[in-house]
């Protein structure tokens, strides 16, 4: 019944028993491993009734939530709000706000409450949040976080205190690889996984721009190293040559002695998957670096933002970007659009409100599963039971796709695409059309 094999270390050492991972746990009588489907991709799981007990309230391994009588249920969303990749935050946060929306703000008959931790896109700032999100004994459901750092963080934290969280956009590879470790138990992603993204982008270059040569730059932020390192393997791989491959740091402005140093190669391509706002300073400055000229510019899904264009203007026309394939989501995907423009207004603000959207619903789905209700209307959550419940998804009709949960924690569905920037983005309407769309098979 469990729906993970957790895996130890290469030693054999070290069990992940010790952060209360068994492979032998105390059932819950409400059937916490029964598979959570959706039924439909246009809107979100119906409501379910939870079971209700008599008696002594149940027990699980890692404790219980509790919901007093009249109290309203607790998700909380932790992750980036502030700083330059704060509109990965902030088009997250929507998703999950429309998703909570479409249950109309009550779950299992009662009212959520829905609360933020700033997580700033940093390993410290996750280590804050996640710190105050396990502190709370009132939460239920948790849905983040948004940076790769933010997770390396804070997730021992939300491990250790029995929660599991969902991420909608933390990419990098290892999250979800084999031996990420016992402290990576309580994360899941709908996100797509970094290997497919890098390896994609490094096809396209070498495969369908036949470019031979490629230099490429990181921010020293997970995400952007771990992507970098996948696409110049890959590139590698293919036969091209990396000509440098150089960094920059958060906070910088001046990018003339990195982009000097790359020029010295006349490289095909230029990779830089970064933030904004170093991301901005990077596309300007290398329009006017000798030896840059007719080098290609390109990047991935953190600067996939119309507030990338609106910094950079015409300087980005003709680059190319990676993100998810939103021209391949679910048909209600048209609705949730239709639903952010009326209620916040303006564009998309990032690539991953969809993948908020699906986070959302995968956890409340979950939490109507498992949870129990006792005679005086207590309403019981048991923290192993909500996770086994949620590493359980199979077959879950999602906006991004059909989503599955692995055991270790990729549950998306993983469709990418590459986009070029034209005078039509420039001129202030966007998305992009996509140029290139992942094989799907």
């Amino acid at each position: 019944m469990n729906p993970f094999t957790f895996s130890a270390p290469r030693d054999g050492k070290r069990r992940a028993s010790i952060f209360g991972v068994t492979l032998a746990t105390v059932a819950l009588v409400f059937g916490a491993c029964q598979t959570v489907t959706s039924p439909t991709p246009e809107g979100p799981t119906p409501t379910a009734t939870a079971t209700t007990v008599e008696g002594t309230p149940p027990t699980d391994e890692f404790g219980l939530v509790t919901v007093p009588p009249g109290e309203p249920i607790h998700i909380v969303f932790w992750g980036v709000l502030s700083g330059g990749p704060a509109f990965l935050g902030e088009d997250v946060k929507q998703g999950i706000e429309i998703a909570l929306d479409d249950k109309g703000g009550k779950l299992l008959g009662r009212d959520i409450r829905f609360t933020t931790e700033d997580a700033l896109c940093s390993p410290e700032g996750g280590t804050s949040a996640a710190t105050k999100v396990a502190a709370d004994t009132t939460v239920a459901g948790v849905i983040g976080a948004v940076c790769t750092d933010e997770v390396r963080g804070g997730i021992q934290t939300i491990t250790e205190a029995g929660l599991t969280t969902i991420s909608a956009s933390a990419s990098r590879a290892n999250l979800t690889a084999p031996d990420r470790g016992p402290e990576f138990a309580g994360f899941l992603r709908t996100a797509q996984s970094d290997l497919l993204q890098g390896n994609m982008v490094a096809e396209y270059m070498y495969n369908q721009l036949g470019k031979r040569t490629l230099a490429t730059i990181h921010d020293g932020s997970g995400y952007a190293q771990g992507i970098v390192e996948v696409a110049a393997a890959r590139f590698t791989a293919l036969g091209g040559t990396i000509t440098k491959q150089e960094a920059v740091k958060v906070g910088d402005t001046d990018m003339s002695t990195v982009l000097t140093s790359v020029a010295a190669d006349n490289p095909d391509v230029l990779y830089y998957p970064i933030f904004m706002p170093e991301g901005g300073f990077l596309t300007t400055q290398a329009k006017t670096t000798p030896g840059l000229e007719d080098t290609i510019l390109f990047s991935s899904d953190g600067l996939f933002t119309p507030s990338f264009i609106s910094a950079v203007g015409e300087d980005a026309l003709n680059m190319y970007l990676s993100s998810p394939d939103t021209t391949k989501f679910a048909a209600g995907y048209q609705d949730l659009l239709t639903k952010r423009a009326a209620k916040y207004g303006g564009t998309t603000l990032g690539p991953y409100h969809a993948h908020a959207y699906d986070a959302t619903n995968m956890v409340l789905a979950a939490i109507e599963k498992v949870a129990v209700t006792g005679a005086d209307g207590t309403i019981y959550i048991g923290r192993k039971a909500l996770r086994d419940a949620i590493y359980a998804t199979q077959g879950f009709r999602g906006l991004t796709g059909v989503l599955t949960c692995g055991q270790y924690g990729d549950c998306g569905s993983p469709i990418l695409a590459v986009y070029q920037v034209t005078a039509r983005e420039v001129g202030g309407e966007w998305p992009p059309a996509t140029v290139f769309e992942q094989p799907t098979s």
